[in-house]
């Protein structure tokens, strides 16, 4: 699919409408400015390709309710969005962009009646220490119980999450030194991965395309193809 970078002015219209807020997250962040709309029109839907990219990697989750289970099934059956997160960033083109972007794609499925069914979105901690399940409902807020299959996951240890970094190719680092005001905080590089029902990855988003118009867009050309045996062979990706 052919992407653009932002214009200059979307950069500062995107920063000003991250920064004129204060930070927040679950209830607070639907009252902040939406995420700033792409300078293009993305193509019509079905009109282009996704390429299968790799397989989703499986591994154990921890839902709200403490419960572990395999990624694996909140990564099947559905179309998913998928984003790594750690509750406390601070990074306005980070985690909390990418939870105002999953709030906006959110808004677009629950008012399609041809989506709500079929896609599904998660929120996956990279930061099992300090994100525990009740600190990722607190983060949630009442997104949890919108109309919306949304779910807020953390990992039982950091042993259970490196297998799930290192298939998703999900970079994290802690820096080597943090002063009093930085407590927490993690170096990361910001991906949002696009996944069909058989578990494959078909797109990655970086923040430079990270418009919920251009993700809704991706969304229905999954839905819009026919459906594929769960378990598959992967094709590899054609090379751009």
């Amino acid at each position: 699919m052919p992407r653009r970078l932002l214009s200059w002015a979307g950069w500062v219209a995107a920063f000003a409408a991250l920064t004129t807020s204060a930070w927040g997250h679950g209830d607070e962040a639907r009252d902040q400015p939406p995420p700033v709309k792409a300078d293009f029109t993305p193509p019509v839907p079905g009109t282009y390709t996704l390429h299968p990219i790799m397989r989703a990697p499986s591994g154990l989750v921890v839902g709200l309710d403490g419960r572990a289970r395999p990624l694996a099934e909140l990564t099947t059956g559905k179309i998913t969005l998928l984003s790594f997160v750690y509750t406390r960033c601070r990074d306005a083109w980070g985690c909390p962009l990418a939870y105002r972007v999953f709030d906006a794609v959110g808004t677009a499925i629950e008012r399609s009646p041809t989506l709500r069914s079929r896609v599904r979105l998660v929120t996956l901690s990279f930061d099992p220490r300090h994100d525990t399940p009740a600190v990722m409902r607190q983060y949630a807020g009442e997104q949890s119980t919108r109309g919306l299959d949304w779910r807020f996951l953390t990992t039982p240890s950091e042993h259970a999450l490196l297998p799930l970094l290192a298939g998703f190719g999900q970079d994290v680092r802690a820096p080597a030194t943090g002063g009093p005001d930085e407590p927490g905080q993690l170096t990361h590089m910001l991906k949002v991965f696009l996944i069909d029902p058989r578990g494959v990855v078909r797109e990655i988003y970086s923040t430079a395309y990270l418009y919920p118009e251009v993700v809704v867009a991706d969304i229905e050309t999954l839905r819009l193809e026919h459906p594929a045996p769960v378990g598959g062979a992967v094709r590899a990706r054609p090379t751009r």
